[in-house]
C-alpha cells in the first residue's frame, strides 16, 4: 500500500481499524435497510463497496440479491482477511484516495466512511464514488445540514458530520435523488447509528 495521504487513512488502516472490526460484527441489522433501499432500485447486477471493513454490508446484500458480482475497496489488511473468507468478492485492499475508478457498477455504496475521510479530499472521494457508477449511488452516514466535527471516541479530527448527498446533487447535475431515509439507533428491531441514507441515481 502507498504512503498515506491522510492522518484519518493511517488511523483506521492500523490498531483503531482492528478495534472496530471487534465492535462490529452483526450483519442481520443491515438486511432490512438495504431491503429497503434495493426496493427503489431496478436491475443491480453488481455492487462495490467503498470502505467495506469486513463486508457486512455485502453479506446482507449478497442475501438480498445472490447473484450480483460484488466488490470492495478496503484498508484495513486484518478486515481484508475477512472479507477473502466470505468469497466471490474482488477486493481492493488500498485506501479510497489511491482506487482508480476503471470499471462501473449498477451500485455503488459508502456507509460511515465519509465521515472520517478529511474534508479536504471529500471531492476525490465524490469523483471516485461518481465514476465508479454507471447506475445508482447509495450514501449512508451521519446527516448535518452544515460541515462539523464531533469528537470520535476520545479521538479528535476523525469525525464530521455535514450534507454530503447534498453535496454530490450540487457537484453533479445529472445525479437526482430517488429516496432517502433515518434509521433510529433506538429502532426495537433494527437499529442503525442514527443513520441517514440517501439513493441517488443517474439520469
Amino acid at each position: 500500500m502507498s504512503e498515506f495521504k491522510t492522518e484519518q487513512e493511517k488511523f483506521w488502516a492500523e490498531d483503531f481499524g482492528k478495534e472496530y472490526i471487534q465492535r462490529n460484527q452483526n450483519h442481520s441489522v443491515n438486511i432490512p435497510l438495504f431491503s429497503t433501499i434495493l426496493s427503489r432500485t431496478h436491475s443491480v447486477n453488481s455492487v462495490i463497496e467503498f470502505g467495506s471493513n469486513i463486508g457486512l454490508n455485502l453479506k446482507a446484500i449478497r442475501e438480498l440479491l445472490p447473484s450480483a458480482n460484488l466488490s470492495a475497496i478496503e484498508i484495513n489488511p486484518d478486515a481484508v482477511k475477512y472479507l477473502e473468507q466470505l468469497g466471490n468478492i474482488e477486493i481492493y485492499n488500498q485506501s479510497i484516495l489511491d482506487y482508480t475508478a476503471n470499471d462501473q457498477y449498477d451500485f455503488v455504496l459508502i456507509k460511515g466512511v465519509l465521515i472520517h475521510i478529511n474534508p479536504d479530499f471529500l471531492k476525490d472521494v465524490y469523483e471516485r464514488l461518481y465514476k465508479s457508477s454507471s447506475k445508482y449511488i447509495c450514501i449512508a452516514e451521519y446527516y448535518n445540514p452544515t460541515p462539523v466535527e464531533i469528537d470520535y471516541r476520545g479521538h479528535e479530527g476523525k469525525l464530521f458530520k455535514r450534507d454530503f448527498a447534498g453535496e454530490m446533487l450540487d457537484k453533479y447535475p445529472d445525479l437526482e435523488l430517488v429516496d432517502y431515509g433515518f434509521v433510529y439507533h433506538r429502532d426495537y428491531n433494527f437499529p442503525q447509528d442514527d443513520t441517514t441514507w440517501f439513493l441517488l441515481k443517474k439520469r
